[in-house]
């Protein structure tokens, strides 16, 4: 019943109110997993982990038939800037839905009294943003783990890192898409939560620092995500097409080059992400 709060035609419609229901997904995720599993000696270190995964199954039903509905949308009559348009939709959709996971998340990092429900997170906050002094960054946030350091980085050598570990993530969501087509929602609310974790960090858990919070991660965030939910898209609708046994038909291949204009959008899109971050947001923050 909640995993299907609104439907996908819908939501294309009245993408905003997918906000609300990401929000929502969120909230009821991390009450749950604080209220069943707090207590647990060996699961409560995975809280992380599982804030993640009652999201994803909240959320599933409704990428899957997204991504169907898009699938749906091809046809051999249709120009490639037509098909673009008419994605769109599904993107702002898929949009508003992180943006929900991210709110709220955030919200419960700074109001729960403690950051456990954040332990993954935090470790890969601080793994990507303080390599040079990792272990201090998790003993800060009271986490005992241990991890190799390297030296400083100069632009150049950050560009090239972010840039290719967000190749990496753009890689896995699109193998991660064509094998379990909706699945990819996976690595999508993982990308919200660690940046949950980021604002709650660098808000000190104050709610007041919360909107310059949002605007400082969200410079750079938002194309960063959006070239994940195009590969997400183009690799969800193909694997849709093989589902329905269209491999090898006209409709199969009109899927396939869609998909691919999509996968390089993405790129190009990512690319610039990488750019913003490196080279922007530090000017601004």
């Amino acid at each position: 019943m909640l995993e299907m709060l609104i439907n996908p035609r819908k939501a294309e419609r009245r993408p905003w109110e997918l906000f609300f229901v990401g929000a929502f997904y969120a909230s009821l995720s991390i009450l749950l997993v604080n209220w069943i599993f707090s207590q647990d000696a060996v699961l409560s270190r995975y809280s992380g982990i599982l804030v993640v995964t009652f999201s994803v199954m909240f959320s599933m039903p409704f990428v899957y038939y997204t991504l169907k509905l898009e699938e749906d949308k091809i046809t051999g009559s249709n120009g490639t800037m037509a098909l673009l348009k008419e994605h769109k939709k599904a993107i702002y959709a898929f949009l508003w839905l992180f943006f929900g996971f991210v709110i709220a998340l955030s919200f419960w990092y700074m109001v729960l009294s403690s950051t456990q429900s954040f332990r993954a997170q935090i470790e890969t906050y601080c793994l990507i943003n303080r390599p040079s002094n990792y272990e201090s960054c998790v003993n800060q946030y009271q986490i005992k783990e241990v991890a190799t350091s390297v030296g400083f980085l100069s632009n150049t050598e950050r560009l090239f890192l972010i840039f290719t570990n967000n190749i990496y993530v753009l890689i896995f969501t699109l193998i991660f898409s064509l094998i379990f087509g909706a699945g990819v929602i996976f690595v999508l609310a993982w990308n919200a939560s660690v940046i949950a974790a980021a604002i709650g960090i660098f808000t000190k858990s104050e709610l007041s620092a919360l909107p310059i919070a949002l605007v400082r991660y969200m410079i750079h965030g938002i194309p960063e995500i959006a070239s994940y939910f195009i590969v997400a898209l183009a690799g969800g609708m193909v694997s849709i097409a093989v589902i329905k046994h269209e491999t090898g038909t006209e409709k199969f291949w009109d899927v396939l080059q869609d998909s691919l204009n999509l996968i390089i959008i993405a790129v190009v899109v990512l690319f610039v992400a990488a750019l913003v971050e490196v080279f922007i947001t530090p000017l601004l923050f």
